[in-house]
C-alpha cells in the first residue's frame, strides 16, 4: 500500500509542476504580446 501512496505523491508533484510551468509560459506569452520590441513585425508590405 505504501507503493501506491508514494506513486500518488509523485504524480501529484509532477502534475503541480506541469501546471506551474504551463502557467508561467502563458504569462510570458501574454507579456510578449504587449511588447513593442520588434518594429519589423508591424511592417505591412503592400
Amino acid at each position: 500500500m505504501s507503493f501506491f501512496t508514494s506513486a500518488i505523491d509523485t504524480l501529484q508533484i509532477l502534475v503541480v509542476a506541469l501546471g506551474a510551468g504551463l502557467g508561467a509560459w502563458g504569462v510570458i506569452n501574454l507579456l510578449e504580446g504587449y511588447g513593442n520590441d520588434n518594429p519589423g513585425a508591424n511592417a505591412h508590405v503592400r
